[in-house]
């Protein structure tokens, strides 16, 4: 049986989870959120893989980058990731990472960035099944009318991860 490394990570900003697979992340997410356990099982079925709390370099090298991120020294992640999902899915989170740092999109731009403008419901259910936060940045998508709308880590967490990123972007 394949395993998926798995470490608990403690932020001032939140609590994570993550994991490794084959020496890439595929798996940096909030340890509390409301979709825990189908974001997991999605992982161990697709990876066919069972999670092991043992560390490893990528984990190691996803923790030093984070609190880069946190601490406002880097912009962009360089770890090798692997994600697990439909096609569709996959091509919201690719879509995803092209929002820059410091800015937002919509549900509807992302719809409208994979052409597919008709499936605005079925982006958002994407971006919520996303099991890489904050490399797949989930958090810079908004809703039409400007309002922040649902996310894994909570409202809260996403106002101060798009505050963190404009203070940044501004300097």
């Amino acid at each position: 049986m394949n395993q998926i490394n798995i470490q608990y990570y403690k932020t001032k900003y939140a609590h994570f989870i993550l994991g490794s697979f084959e020496d890439k992340l595929c798996l940096l997410d909030f340890r509390y959120r409301k979709m825990r356990t189908s974001v997991d099982n999605r992982l161990k079925k697709g990876l066919d893989a069972v999670f092991v709390e043992q560390d490893d370099e990528i984990l190691r090298q996803t923790r030093k980058q984070l609190d880069e991120y946190f601490n406002m020294t880097r912009k962009e992640f360089d770890i090798p990731t692997i994600t697990v999902g439909t096609d569709f899915q996959k091509s919201v989170w690719e879509a995803l990472l092209k929002v820059p740092y410091g800015t937002t999109s919509t549900y509807l731009q992302l719809a409208k960035d994979i052409d597919n403008e008709k499936a605005v419901r079925a982006v958002a259910n994407a971006n919520g099944a996303n099991s890489l936060g904050i490399i797949i940045p989930c958090h810079r998508i908004i809703g039409t009318n400007g309002e922040l709308t649902g996310y894994g880590g909570g409202l809260p967490l996403k106002k101060r991860l798009l505050k963190l990123e404009q203070n940044l972007f501004l300097c």
